[in-house]
């Protein structure tokens, strides 16, 4: 379970974070092997016709496309939250050098 920094309360923060959970979950790779072997199966019925290989090319494609920006927007909160713990641990130990924290913002990093 995860919890949202505050920064990331807007609905598709939310969502994003959702939706990428339940995608890696047991339940979702047990739906997505249901659904292809239920094509798989359905295939002698509809005769393997060009609609029937159309309806799961189709159907993946879709999920893919729209996963990779929901996945993508969830990673990117992770790591700017990875970033600023990271960069807070560095200023708080007084030994530290304090010249890379924050370079990924900087420019040429």
């Amino acid at each position: 379970m995860s919890v949202l920094p505050p920064a990331a309360t807007g609905w598709f923060a939310r969502f994003a974070t959702w939706t990428a959970e339940a995608a890696g979950s047991p339940a979702a790779f047990v739906l997505a092997c249901s659904v292809i072997m239920a094509w798989g199966i359905s295939g002698p019925l509809f005769g393997f016709s060009d609609t029937w290989q159309l309806v799961v090319n189709t159907g993946t494609t879709i999920v893919t496309f729209l996963m990779v920006f929901t996945i993508q927007a969830t990673q990117n909160r992770q790591e700017a939250a990875m970033h600023r713990k990271i960069d807070e641990l560095i200023h708080a130990i007084p030994q530290a050098h304090d010249e890379l924290a924050g370079i990924e913002r900087k420019e040429g990093a």
